[in-house]
């Protein structure tokens, strides 16, 4: 007995062709030897120091027989007194000047992305990206020759009979962010030429206002472009030290400048260990700041793509 309804048969399996597999094979194997000397050149120049620097953190000397021990004696040392407190000062001067440059860097970044004038945005881009990277001694001779006690604007404006000074923490703060508004502006105007003309329109059409779009649209839309951008900016003040070096010396608690003194011995004779420990810790607060960041940077690229 036959019926009315139709039997279609399921098509073949299609079966790669046992070349084609090989082929694919082969040029995986072809990209893996392309990364090897990438593979190698990052071994010798992160993996052997941070093994040397692990090694060093965690041994003690004895001074009299020369013999070596494993301890965590470095590390409690880097944790207290002199060493703490440069520790957190470097901490707190880089989350506020994280903190001023994402704002700043935000107002100007949106100011240029608004601007109808593509050369102004081709001009603050470009000088973003050589300012960001202008550090060390030079950016600190040019402030003091600018801001310091016999500065060009500190005596043609009075500025020392105000009290201010530039070898403080005030003073420190306003050079970094020389260099890190500019970096702030390379970060988030991706972000914001990622925000669609569509939400504003349709926020406009629903009746929002310009800080109700940017209330409740744009800055959460933003926020993980902006908190990435903040802990970007707080690793990178966090790890300066040519600048902090050159301009203000051991006047400002920095973890940086304790471990250039306990390395050379300026303070304590036979500290480089504990200078391992404090590097260590930084490492520890880099580490920390890069879990923080690069998840933030996968959830904004989501929203923004």
């Amino acid at each position: 007995m036959t019926s009315g309804m139709t039997v279609t048969s399921a098509p073949p399996p299609v079966v790669a062709a046992p070349g084609a597999a090989a082929s694919g094979r082969r040029r995986r194997s072809a990209g893996w030897l392309a990364v090897v000397p990438l593979l190698v050149f990052v071994a010798i120049a992160f993996g052997v120091p941070a093994l040397a620097m692990l090694n060093g953190a965690f041994t003690v000397k004895d001074p009299a027989t020369g013999a070596t021990s494993y301890t965590t004696a470095n590390l409690t040392a880097s944790l207290h007194g002199a060493y703490l407190t440069a520790l957190l000062g470097s901490v707190k001067l880089s989350a506020v000047s994280a903190a001023i440059a994402m704002l700043l860097g935000l107002l100007l970044a949106q100011a240029v992305v608004v601007s109808r004038f593509r050369a102004l945005r081709e001009a603050v881009l470009t000088a973003s990206g050589v300012l960001a990277n202008f550090g060390g001694v030079p950016l600190a001779f040019a402030f003091v020759a600018t801001l310091g006690n016999s500065g060009v604007l500190t005596t043609h404006l009075g500025l020392a009979d105000a009290g201010w000074t530039l070898y403080s923490f005030w003073g420190l703060t306003l050079t970094y962010l020389y260099f890190l508004i500019p970096l702030m502006v390379l970060t988030i105007t991706p972000a914001l030429d990622g925000l669609r003309s569509q939400w504003r329109e349709a926020a406009r059409n629903n009746g929002a206002t310009h800080a109700q779009y940017w209330r409740h649209v744009a800055l959460p839309v933003l926020a993980p472009s902006l908190l990435g951008g903040l802990v970007l900016l707080f690793g990178s003040a966090f790890a300066a030290y040519a600048t902090a070096a050159a301009m203000v010396g051991s006047s400002v608690p920095l973890v940086t400048l304790q471990i250039a003194d306990a390395i050379s011995g300026n303070v304590l004779v036979g500290q480089e260990n504990v200078a391992l420990a404090l590097s260590l810790d930084m490492v520890l607060v880099a580490g920390l700041v890069m879990a923080v960041y690069l998840p933030l940077q996968r959830r904004s690229a989501r929203w923004l793509a």
